[in-house]
């Protein structure tokens, strides 16, 4: 069980259930059964997809020392066991979003998959800049949420707040980059910390660090944000993490790294937070 539950990637599928719930809320304001439905749908789409990716990723994570002892390359599960319980959690994720009475949530579902197993998984193996264009995947959650609700995928809050979670994914994958990247490239895998060097990336970083809070204070502006209290927690949250950055650059070493990787995923669930809390 402990071995299935590893091929999950809990955090990450909780973290991506979180975003589509608060999707719903912005369009339906209220949470109902639809609600229920859909975080466990994309709860478990995303634990499918995780498990999927560890399936296609078995070589190089046998040879990281942060991987290796993942189900696959440790043993505890064959291959083909990987990707059957893969398969099941896709098509169950798939089968339950369909339950929330939208087209259009299960097929965001399908094309975030396709996105993220199909394109950035192997994107991965050729450019250390795959991070760009799979940081969409970070953006179908709560636009599979507002679907779910009946909200218009045109719509410019639901831009807005895909926006946010766009910009948030760059730089969130980035630090990790910056924690692990060594490894990556003893793996064979590009990585940016030997294109751009490190002190160049921690740069990049801070500009995509402040690119996400710019799109953050945006989304009040496509009026997504309705009271002025939650104007100023995530006006006052942006400005903490901006300090933070400011600090990153200051004093960069592994330690730093971990805390600004905490930080960047408690900056985007504090904005979902406030978010939510402003519809209910």
């Amino acid at each position: 069980m402990r071995a299935y539950l590893d091929l999950c990637s809990l955090r990450i599928s909780l973290f991506a259930s979180l975003a589509a719930f608060t999707g719903f809320m912005l369009r339906a304001g209220q949470p109902d059964a639809r609600a229920t439905v859909l975080a466990i749908g994309v709860f478990s789409l995303a634990c499918g997809a995780r498990a999927l990716n560890q399936y296609q990723e078995q070589e190089t994570d046998g040879l990281m020392p942060r991987t290796m002892k993942r189900p696959i390359p440790s043993g505890r599960l064959k291959p083909a066991e990987a990707l059957f319980f893969s398969i099941c959690m896709i098509l169950f994720g798939m089968g339950t979003l369909l339950l929330t009475g939208s087209a259009g949530a299960p097929l965001l579902g399908l094309f975030a998959v396709c996105w993220y197993n199909g394109l950035y998984t192997h994107l991965k193996r050729y450019t250390a800049f795959a991070v760009v264009p799979g940081a969409l995947v970070g953006a179908v959650p709560p636009a599979i949420g507002w679907a779910a609700a009946g909200g218009q995928l045109a719509d410019g809050r639901l831009l807005a707040l895909c926006f946010f979670f766009f910009m948030w994914q760059v730089p969130h994958s980035w630090i990790f980059i910056l924690r692990f990247g060594e490894e990556y490239a003893a793996a064979g895998l590009p990585s940016l910390t030997r294109k751009l060097g490190r002190q160049q990336l921690e740069r990049v970083v801070f500009s995509w660090v402040g690119a996400a809070v710019v799109s953050s204070l945006l989304m009040a502006g496509r009026v997504v944000v309705h009271h002025a209290i939650v104007h100023a927690i995530i006006a006052l949250v942006s400005v903490l993490v901006v300090v933070g950055g400011v600090l990153f650059l200051v004093r960069s070493d592994r330690q730093m790294y971990a805390a600004a990787f905490r930080g960047i995923n408690l900056y985007a669930l504090a904005v979902m937070a406030v978010l939510v809390a402003d519809r209910l």
